[in-house]
């Protein structure tokens, strides 16, 4: 009798010390990204097959190129996924990050007002129509935030031979994200540029706006400065308290078959396009 007392005493000892103790944590990882991978609606859709695999919890901060990369720098992420290729290659080349891992890509285009009042609609490369919007002084609508969209669209004003960050009238220089601009064009009469996939995931809530240059495609984009790749960085673990382990998962992870499988699905239910297409080194070998 009092063997089996002792007995169901251990036992159910044991039982209440595993059940204070749970499942495992989730291990963090702390990801500095663009705010076109969230505005578009693909991180929602492949992060949870990460979280579940990997038994981690993805803290997302969706900034522009320059404030993921800042935060990269700074040792405040873990892991950096942007589109500012020039930059990127900076970010490893000085130390911050330890390798970059192509990912995807899609495309950015010229959208404005379904009136076009500057006659852009339909030309072939887009600096010619940033020269048109500034002669007839449109009203421009300009991120202003240092993303990769900005840096895009400063080359495309270099490009068509006029000063970036113009300070006139009709260039609204916003500070803000690509939703926010977008709906700013949208309400205000504004051309923008924009990266594709986020002009086709909020287009049903941008009734003024079309697409002037790049048309209804990326294969319909003669532009070849319009190309838009991003890149998948894991921090330099020598910052600190980064979590390089499950950065560098991250990365296999967002570049393997299957993942990129699930990016080049996403979008063509609903807006008959992918928003972005493959293009790790695992993709392309295949």
């Amino acid at each position: 009798m009092l063997k089996k007392f002792w007995w169901g005493l251990v036992v159910g000892t044991a039982v209440l010390l595993l059940a204070a103790c749970g499942p495992d944590e989730p291990e963090v990882l702390r990801l500095a990204t663009t705010t076109s991978t969230e505005d578009s609606g693909l991180l929602e859709v492949i992060l949870p097959d990460f979280e579940e695999q990997y038994n981690a919890q993805v803290d997302v901060v969706a900034v522009g190129t320059g404030a993921a990369i800042q935060l990269g720098e700074a040792g405040d992420a873990d892991v950096i996924l942007v589109h500012a290729r020039s930059r990127e290659d900076a970010f490893v080349a000085d130390g911050h990050g330890t390798e970059r891992w192509d990912v995807m890509y899609n495309d950015f285009i010229l959208v404005g007002p379904a009136d076009d009042p500057a006659g852009v609609q339909g030309m072939a490369l887009a600096a010619d129509a940033l020269a048109a919007i500034a002669e007839s002084e449109s009203t421009f609508a300009s991120r202003g935030d240092d993303s990769g969209t900005h840096s895009k669209e400063r080359s495309l004003w270099e490009a068509a031979g006029l000063p970036t960050d113009p300070e006139v009238d009709w260039y609204k220089s916003l500070g803000q994200g690509m939703g926010d601009t977008l709906r700013f064009a949208d309400e205000s009469g504004a051309y923008t540029i924009t990266d594709r996939g986020t002009f086709l995931s909020q287009q049903d809530s941008l009734p003024n706006l079309a697409i002037m240059v790049g048309g209804n495609s990326i294969d319909e984009n003669g532009d070849l400065s319009l190309y838009n790749p991003y890149g998948v960085i894991p921090v330099n673990p020598d910052k600190g308290d980064i979590n390089n382990e499950l950065a560098n998962s991250f990365a296999e992870w967002l570049t393997s078959v299957d993942v990129q499988a699930m990016i080049a699905e996403y979008g063509i239910d609903t807006y008959g396009q992918p928003l972005f297409y493959p293009d790790s080194q695992a993709w392309r070998d295949q």
